[in-house]
């Protein structure tokens, strides 16, 4: 993790951030059972985002060195087998990549039938998004690119995902002094700004296997690799 960021996550609106986000975290993980939970991105120093997990396991995957990383790996070219992991975490991760489309299909790679799959990232459309894109270095420090919900969703569904209701959360400025991480969590009449950021949760479908009696069927039609044509092809 660079510096900079690093600084910006310790500063205080960091921390209030990372507060609010564990707090939003631990519900949403409340239904992810199995053997491995997996954060792949750090995003601060420990493992307060996953603590919620019902997983047996919690392991955090990184680009860098950072406290509370237990592997180092090019996150587009992880180190795991396929099919083995039951819950995935990418806390602003894919906002931070140069190929975010590619480290998903990597998630999706690793990630069990069934698995779940949660984001977490910044609006496009709210005054986080209006700082982001008007910041030199992005804000946070670094961040390449704002994902919209839509966008995520539909690489998700391209993928074969079944996608939750959004969480939207961070009804704040991302100026002054940061509000109580209980109160951004929630909009009010006093905090009637648009969402600063959002959980997209996701459910890995698992496609039924066609019975063996149909694929063999659908072989036998096979003939020096072309499908034998059929009494209405004949016709036609």
């Amino acid at each position: 993790m660079s510096g900079s960021l690093n600084d910006w996550l310790h500063s205080s609106r960091g921390e209030a951030l990372r507060a609010a986000e564990a707090s939003l975290l631990r519900e949403a993980l409340d239904d992810c059972f199995g053997w491995e939970m997996l954060q792949i991105g750090a995003w601060g120093a420990g493992r307060d985002l996953i603590a919620g997990a019902r997983t047996r396991r919690q392991t955090v995957i990184s680009s860098t060195v950072a406290p509370g990383v237990d592997v180092q790996s090019r996150l587009t070219q992880l180190p795991i087998a396929s099919d083995s992991v039951d819950a995935v975490l990418l806390p602003h991760t894919l906002e931070f990549e140069a190929d975010p489309y590619a480290a998903l299909r990597e998630v999706d790679r690793v990630l069990t039938g069934e698995g779940k799959l949660l984001i977490l990232g910044f609006s496009p459309w709210s005054l986080w998004g209006a700082r982001s894109r008007a910041s030199r270095g992005g804000f946070p420090p670094q961040l390449r690119r704002l994902l919209s919900e839509g966008r995520l969703r539909d690489w998700l569904v391209l993928l074969g995902y079944e996608v939750s209701e959004p969480r939207r959360y961070l009804y704040e400025a991302p100026w002054g002094a940061p509000v109580p991480p209980q109160q951004s969590l929630h909009r009010s009449l006093f905090k009637p700004l648009p969402a600063g950021a959002y959980l997209l949760k996701a459910r890995k479908r698992v496609y039924a296997v066609p019975p063996l009696r149909l694929r063999l069927r659908e072989r036998a039609q096979l003939i020096g690799g072309l499908v034998k044509p059929t009494a209405q092809r004949k016709s036609e």
